[in-house]
């Protein structure tokens, strides 16, 4: 295994101004069960660093870890199908832009997408609300392992037309084979060095 980023968590929180000051931070967003707790253990190396469910909506704070070299790394709230009261899934909204429009250090929002069914209404939604906010983001699908390679092609030209980008603006990773792992984590240091 590659040069695994030694991630170490910090903090939750439900708020900006709960959050320890950063030079610099990225943050990772998607639909409940989309892999995000899974690719963060997996940018470290680690299997229990950021906690994985079977359950949707296990992640319900904004999970902070730093990163060598002083910046930090942020798990949100996953939107979607989590099996929580509807109240609480509008804190989590609140909570979720509150921190995309608030957060200065913020430098990038990596938007994970599900590589097997594609984007979802909510991901299309999100994706559109970041180029609406001026937020920079990346598309990265997960569980590409699942899509068979006959039909690779295909679903990678399929995916990054709904998301309104080309092939190549999307990034393709597995946790279960480790595919582009190592070029996601190089993502996350070069904006993090910045």
């Amino acid at each position: 295994m590659p040069n695994p980023l030694p991630i170490t968590f910090v903090r939750s929180a439900t708020a900006v101004q709960d959050l320890p000051d950063s030079p610099a931070e990225v943050a990772f967003v998607g639909r409940s069960n989309v892999g995000k707790s899974s690719l963060i253990n997996a940018l470290a190396n680690r299997r229990q660093l950021a906690r994985v469910s079977n359950t949707p909506g296990r992640t319900q704070l904004i999970n902070v870890f730093t990163v060598p070299g002083g910046g930090t790394l942020v798990d949100l709230p996953g939107y979607g199908y989590a099996a929580v009261p509807g109240r609480i899934k509008q804190g989590w909204q609140k909570m979720i832009e509150g921190y995309l429009l608030e957060r200065e250090s913020l430098v990038m929002v990596f938007v994970l997408v599900d590589g097997e069914i594609g984007p979802t209404k909510l991901d299309v939604q999100m994706l559109a609300w970041l180029r609406e906010n001026g937020i920079p983001h990346t598309v990265v699908a997960t569980k590409g392992d699942k899509v068979k390679s006959s039909k690779r092609p295909t679903r990678k030209r399929e995916l990054a037309e709904a998301c309104d980008l080309e092939p190549g603006d999307v990034v393709w990773v597995s946790t279960h084979n480790g595919a582009n792992v190592d070029m996601l984590r190089s993502l996350v240091t070069g904006h993090l060095a910045h």
